[in-house]
């Protein structure tokens, strides 16, 4: 796993073998942010990392300068890794949350989030319905956004926050607004 920019950079962390997340490849994610980085300025900002995996968008999150990122993973060897690597960087300012991502949602504050990031096992069976759950319970802040990551099976150009589509080999990301 690799960070791409910002005060972390170009660090590397080694990925467990053992691990069967899918991690945003290092290309997908390099040139998502940059789509990003047009639409926001990360400074500051409080940001939800939903099926957190190994962390990979949550320290990409901080290293760009985000305020507070809350990290929400279910595996428990896989909350423990991304324990391990805020230990490794030093940083507070990452709240990992170990637990069910929807049990999450139901009592997460509403407004919470200038930034959230959903990247859900592709075969997850209310993967069509996360986007609408998250917009539908107002977690995101006025003039916040939604990147949701995905297989290229899902279309959610119909939902009325939907503003564009981005496709990086497989990896599909649809961004809301």
């Amino acid at each position: 796993m690799r960070i791409i920019s910002g005060i972390y950079g170009h660090r590397r962390f080694q990925v467990p073998a053992s691990f069967g997340a899918r991690p945003t490849t290092d290309f997908a994610k390099e040139n998502i942010f940059n789509v990003l980085a047009n639409l926001t300025d990360f400074d500051g900002l409080d940001a939800l990392d939903l099926f957190a995996g190994t962390g990979s968008i949550s320290f990409e999150l901080l290293s760009r300068g985000c305020r507070q990122v809350t990290a929400v993973e279910r595996t428990s060897a896989h909350a423990g890794f991304i324990e391990k690597v805020a230990k490794e960087l030093k940083t507070d300012a990452l709240r990992l949350i170990r637990g069910d991502v929807f049990r999450y949602l139901n009592a997460a504050p509403k407004g919470g989030f200038d930034f959230i990031f959903a990247d859900p096992p592709y075969a997850l069976p209310e993967l069509p319905d996360l986007p609408s759950l998250i917009l539908e319970r107002g977690l995101l802040r006025e003039g916040g956004i939604l990147v949701m990551e995905h297989s290229k099976q899902n279309d959610f150009s119909a939902l009325l926050a939907f503003r564009q589509h981005r496709a990086y080999g497989a990896v599909n990301f649809s961004i809301f607004i």
